[in-house]
């Protein structure tokens, strides 16, 4: 198949064009041309800037793809961009669990219906994050519901290509004695690792499925979780205080993502204990004592 693949050249969105080309697909990244990356020939490259209407109708306009991936669709005005531009057979939008308000305990697609309140066209400024997912995902079912459409939707990915570092931030914090903030050490939450993340989104691009559907690892950890641990390969107590530096996953509440949608589909998740340590130990030894 032809497919169009938007933010791959950065995060998860490299482990999606590697599984698409492992696929044997002909796959284009529309880049800026700033990120290099190291697919080689194995590649189309459209360079082009993302959030500018000319440039997006100088580079695809009149053109047809059999599946869009967009990583990069974020608010109402983006999914529209994309749609007055390109035609294709299936779009495949990154959304987030952000969408539910609130996650919860075994957090269902259902749980948040995108054709149920007013759509508001806006830009990325307009919202918080949260919401701006919410009328990208609204753009897509109340404006588009002719369309082939996938809205995947991710909790926290975690790996060490993780460029906001806020898993770094727990191991840097034990590992060099600094205070911490955290106002949700209990709840147990979702994540999932950014391998996966960028699997599942290949998955889908050969899958029939289209709808709203869950991305998550198997299984929940906690913050105190993480800290015990941490606790334990370097022999430092955590210090938490209110007066510390505030923790990356601080208001999260206490929720699970049910991903049954996505195994009824043949996707298989890891059980994110099976990882997450590992992923911690990389972490502490890159990290020089001293540092933050």
């Amino acid at each position: 198949m032809r497919i169009l693949m938007f933010g791959g050249t950065r995060f998860f969105g490299i482990h999606t064009v590697n599984e698409l080309i492992q696929n044997g697909h002909d796959v284009s990244i529309a880049t800026r041309g700033i990120t290099s990356d190291k697919f080689g020939r194995s590649v189309n490259r459209i360079i082009l800037d993302r959030n500018n209407q000319e440039s997006l109708k100088q580079r695809l306009a009149g053109t047809h793809y059999d599946v869009v991936i967009d990583k990069l669709a974020y608010c109402s005005n983006d999914v529209k961009q994309i749609f007055d531009v390109i035609d294709c057979d299936k779009y495949i939008q990154m959304s987030s669990t952000a969408v539910y308000d609130p996650k919860h305990w075994n957090t269902v697609e259902e749980d948040f219906n995108p054709k149920d309140k007013e759509l508001v066209w806006c830009s990325r400024m307009d919202f918080p994050y949260d919401e701006i997912k919410r009328q990208a995902e609204r753009a897509l079912w109340q404006r588009y519901p002719d369309r082939k459409i996938v809205s995947v939707r991710y909790p926290f990915v975690l790996g060490k290509d993780d460029y906001t570092k806020r898993l770094l931030f727990y191991a840097e914090h034990v590992k060099n004695g600094l205070p911490m903030n955290i106002d949700n050490t209990d709840s147990q939450m979702s994540f999932i690792r950014s391998d996966e993340a960028g699997k599942l989104m290949a998955f889908l691009a050969d899958s029939n499925y289209t709808g709203p559907i869950n991305g998550a690892s198997d299984g929940t950890i906690s913050i105190r979780e993480i800290l015990d641990y941490l606790e334990q390969r370097t022999g430092n107590k955590a210090i938490l205080t209110a007066a510390g530096e505030n923790g990356p996953y601080n208001n999260e509440p206490e929720y699970s993502i049910n991903t049954d949608r996505a195994k009824q589909c043949g996707f298989t998740f890891t059980n994110i204990k099976d990882w997450i340590f590992e992923l911690v130990d990389e972490y502490l030894s890159d990290i020089t004592y001293g540092r933050k």
